[in-house]
């Protein structure tokens, strides 16, 4: 028995095929013999015969017989039935074995019904072959033809019919429904010839109208793919939105959702309202990146070099990023904690994690939260609303064009709720490692992974960032610059940035150090670099004019030239007193901005015992002023007369300034004291910590920062709690170098250090031969060096110092 393998043919009972005895010999291996048996096996894809293997075949084929050898080349086969392919075998010479069994027809179309839609369908063809030019030469062949399915193969190769529809037609049991099929296909191809052809009734008319618009579809998609073949630049939307999500790697869930919006597109049209919606929704999701990144390897030594390029100081805060790289490199993947950098403004915290994205090799991507006060800019909008649009994290990640990026969430300290949600407990699922493998934004609708990315936020303070949310974050706290270290910073960093931004070459602008000192100490009042900055940049433009007017002349900046320059004066930073008065007393304070210092001032007027604190304290400030007094009057009882008639006012500079925080117990209550007694405490003194009702002197926090304060300020000595002396070893040595550092556990050792109490007064009151913190008396303390080991420290309160 011959084989002959048939692709992309109609092949059905009753109908003749026609080769070239060549092309024959080469499909079938063999010369044709008239009368002899023929298999058509149809194939999947086109193959050589050399090439076929037994799973190249679908599984229903044909039987049919060689019936004429013609003298014109040419041989006809005629198809006889259906048969099943139960089994294919190819020996190691190319031939096929068949194994088969006749398959069946359904026969649930009568021959009256047949013959009817034979008739209607070669009218059809009749009629339109007329009405063209060379329709005489084709009416004959078509007046011969004998059943449907001569028509459908005569038509075979001008039919916009794939190998797998034309193979359905064999495939199709119900004579019905196969019926049905070539009556489609053969209007379809009408209507795509003619596509103005009339019915003959209505009913006729409204399906060719629905055989006509399927028919127009389908060339319209197939004249789109030629020309998208032929442009591939000229791509159509949708068509570049198809391409986009079978290139995109989205995850199942997310592709589900945007082949379902594309179907919509489709069959809405550009013309539908929620077109540009819709487009721009496939747009986004298109738009990120779905793929996992691979592990890179991480040298640690490169990212030493460029954290020391880019930024000078901050040991602890590079240890701790360094730890963290390292880790990653050992796990081969994004791990550890969300690192929560928190310092004053212009420390470094935004611009590190630009050199953190440097050292990994990771694009970055950073993310202002400073006022957010809707839910919606975390999770995003829902589709539903006007406007809507992804949330700021989404929109980052798609920015940041990878599934990786190092993301700085900028000043999560200023998030603020209102009745359109809370922010700060949506950013809950971003920063938990075990949920933000699955973040789900409300705009995209579905999950995306952000397991992978290096999240850096960065704060003010700590005061303002619910509970949970810190919980989820690492603190590392970024301390203030000593004089010594913005020197540095200006010098080796500042000064060069702000010369090439202006065009200024390093032989025509010269800066002393003497200069450049003098603008940190008489032009600067922050514990950051930002206004320094500023300063370089001022001075820099102010350079740059009288560089241009001498005509490139070289300049050189003394420092009595920086009022003129830098076209300010200098700023005005508090002092120590120079004289000593009852009742006045220098505090310390922490602010988002740095350290400052406070002076608390008291004064006795005729009255009947009433109580004044002004200067915009906060509660907890008004209650430790209450704790002091009481305090005072316990341990001075012979002076309640004074108390009694006489009015208190209590005031702290500047008024306009609000003021809180729990550490300015003890200095409230030396001042109250140093009153009541006259006895002026020295301006070299200066104090910082809360006291309870039992006179214990409590830990504060922001001790570098204060204690720079007091460096700044000329203050000699300054009063700490005790607890705090192991946090002396995150001060800098500049600092712990200029100021006698003197630990205190009673508010009594403070009143005696300062001389406001006497020894022999202090033990006298004293309830117990051990003070309430549990020491025996010594009348007082000296100075202690720092401890080796940190220990954590209560949050700081918060005070704003005057612009």
């Amino acid at each position: 028995m011959i084989v002959i393998p048939v692709y992309n043919a109609i092949l059905l009972p009753g109908i003749h095929l026609y080769f070239k005895k060549k092309e024959f010999r080469q499909t079938s291996g063999r010369d044709a013999v008239a009368d002899e048996p023929v298999t058509f096996l149809y194939e999947k894809e086109l193959q050589n015969r050399d090439s076929l293997t037994a799973d190249n075949f679908y599984p229903v084929g044909a039987e049919g017989v060689i019936e004429e050898i013609g003298e014109n080349d040419y041989v006809t086969l005629r198809v006889d039935r259906r048969i099943t392919v139960e089994r294919v075998t190819i020996e190691e010479d190319k031939t096929m074995r068949i194994a088969s069994a006749v398959r069946k027809d359904t026969d649930d179309l009568p021959e009256e019904e047949e013959r009817q839609i034979f008739e209607k369908l070669r009218r059809a063809l009749v009629t339109f072959v007329d009405s063209k030019e060379w329709g005489a030469i084709v009416r004959p062949y078509i007046v011969q033809w004998e059943n449907v399915a001569e028509i459908l193969s005569s038509l075979s190769s001008w039919l916009l019919l794939t190998n797998e529809e034309k193979y359905s037609f064999l495939a199709e049991d119900s004579a019905r429904i196969r019926m049905h099929q070539m009556e489609k296909a053969l209007y379809e191809f009408l209507e795509m010839s003619k596509l103005t052809g009339e019915a003959q009734d209505e009913q006729e008319e409204d399906y060719h109208r629905m055989v006509r618009e399927s028919a127009i579809r389908r060339q319209l998609d197939y004249l789109q793919d030629q020309l998208d073949e032929m442009h591939p630049e000229d791509v159509s939307d949708i068509r570049m939105l198809k391409m986009k999500i079978k290139e995109s790697g989205m995850n199942d869930e997310a592709r589900k959702e945007a082949e379902h919006v594309l179907k919509r597109i489709e069959q809405e049209g550009t013309q539908s309202q929620e077109y540009g919606m819709l487009y721009d929704y496939l747009d986004f999701v298109t738009g990120l990146s779905w793929k996992k990144e691979p592990a890179r390897r991480i040298s640690l030594t490169r990212a030493e070099k460029i954290l020391d390029e880019d930024h000078f100081g901050l040991k602890k805060v590079k240890s701790r990023i360094l730890q963290q790289i390292a880790v990653m490199d050992l796990n081969k993947k994004q791990s550890g904690s969300i690192i929560l950098f928190v310092g004053a403004p212009g420390t470094g915290k935004t611009s590190i994690g630009q050199s953190i994205a440097r050292a990994l090799g990771r694009q970055y991507v950073r993310v202002s939260l400073g006022g957010v006060r809707d839910e919606a800019d975390i999770r995003g909008h829902r589709r539903t609303y006007l406007g809507a649009m992804a949330g700021r994290i989404m929109e980052g990640i798609r920015r940041s064009g990878v599934s990786n990026p190092v993301m700085v969430l900028d000043e999560v300290d200023k998030l603020s709720s209102s009745y359109n949600g809370d922010p700060a407990s949506a950013l809950l699922e971003v920063l938990d490692p075990e949920q933000n493998f699955s973040f789900t934004d409300h705009y995209m609708n579905v999950p995306y992974d952000l397991s992978d990315v290096f999240f850096i936020c960065t704060a003010n303070t700590l005061d303002t960032i619910p509970e949970p949310l810190l919980n989820r974050m690492e603190v590392i706290n970024f301390p203030g610059y000593t004089a010594t270290d913005k020197f540095e910073i200006a010098k080796q960093y500042l000064l060069p940035k702000a010369r090439k931004a202006m065009g200024i070459k390093e032989t025509q602008l010269t800066v002393g150090d003497e200069s450049i000192r003098k603008i940190i100490a008489d032009f600067t009042a922050e514990s950051g670099v930002r206004g320094l900055k500023k300063r370089m940049e001022t001075l820099c433009r102010a350079a740059a004019v009288e560089i241009v007017k001498n005509k490139g002349k070289g300049l050189d900046v003394k420092p009595e030239d920086l009022r003129k320059f830098l076209d300010m004066k200098p700023i005005r930073h508090d002092q120590a007193l120079k004289k000593k008065a009852p009742g006045v007393v220098t505090g310390l304070a922490w602010t988002s901005a740095g350290g400052e210092i406070l002076y608390i001032e008291t004064i006795l007027m005729k009255g009947s015992g009433r109580i004044t604190v002004t200067g915009q304290l906060g509660d907890v400030m008004k209650e430790s002023a209450q704790i002091a007094l009481s305090l005072v009057k316990s341990m001075f009882p012979e002076k309640g007369r004074i108390f009694k008639d006489n009015d208190i006012h209590i005031h702290i500079p500047e008024g306009a300034v609000p003021k809180d925080g729990p550490s300015a117990g003890i200095t409230l209550t030396t001042a109250l004291a140093s009153l009541i007694t006259g006895r002026a405490v020295s301006p070299e003194y200066a104090m910082t910590g809360e006291v309870s009702l039992r006179g214990v002197v409590m830990p504060i926090g922001g001790l570098p920062e204060k204690l720079m304060a007091a460096v700044r300020a000329g203050v000699k000595k300054v009063l700490i709690p005790e607890e705090n002396t192991e946090d002396l070893e995150d001060v800098a040595d500049e600092v712990k170098n200029k100021l006698e550092i003197i630990p205190v556990r009673d508010v009594r050792e403070v009143l005696v250090l300062t001389r406001v109490m006497t020894k022999a007064r202090a033990s006298k009151n004293e309830p117990t031969e051990e003070n309430s913190s549990g020491r025996k008396k010594d009348g007082g303390t000296s100075a202690l060096k720092p401890k080796e080991k940190k220990k954590t420290t209560a949050k700081q309160g918060k005070t704003k110092p005057a612009e």
